[in-house]
């Protein structure tokens, strides 16, 4: 089995519902969930002009190879109504990324694993500090917990109520 972390996100329609069944997708077609962090909203980052997202952060067993796993989440996504356009930072129902798989570093034309922008992006930290906070990042070599402290992005995250 692999340990892979996720981060899933939506901004459109009812984004607890939609988070829910994204998780009962992952746990048929993917593997088993071990961790969750909670439910985190934050304002929309990149293209602010659109309604605010629900993120959150799981961990993950899985038989499939890193490849295999983006192409199951690309059909999650698809299956939670997620509708791929050019245009970068769109709402969508759902966004699922691959952060880390196991500690490998990838990179092929399609998958970047560590995620390129994890210590960019708060909404991203802050849950994966919930549940990970100790995990190295292969590339960096820092913590979750270090790269949240040294974290320049202030978009405020806090746990939806």
């Amino acid at each position: 089995m692999k340990k892979a972390y996720l981060i899933l996100g939506g901004n459109k329609g009812d984004k607890t519902k939609n988070l829910e069944s994204t998780l009962r997708a992952i746990e048929d077609r993917v593997g088993e969930i071990t961790e969750k962090s909670g439910v985190y909203v934050t304002k929309a980052w990149g293209n602010t002009a659109q309604p605010d997202f629900y993120n959150q952060a799981i961990a993950v067993n899985t038989p499939l190879l890193a490849t295999d796993l983006l192409k199951e989440l690309l059909l999650i996504e698809e299956m939670a109504g997620r509708i791929r356009t050019s245009e970068k930072w769109q709402e969508r129902t759902m966004d699922i990324d691959i952060l880390f798989y196991n500690n490998e570093i990838i990179n092929e034309p399609h998958l970047t694993i560590p995620h390129p922008y994890i210590k960019e992006r708060r909404f991203v930290l802050v849950p994966m500090n919930e549940i990970a906070k100790e995990l190295l990042h292969p590339v960096i070599n820092k913590s979750i917990e270090t790269l949240l402290n040294e974290c320049e992005d202030e978009l405020n995250v806090s746990l939806v109520k």
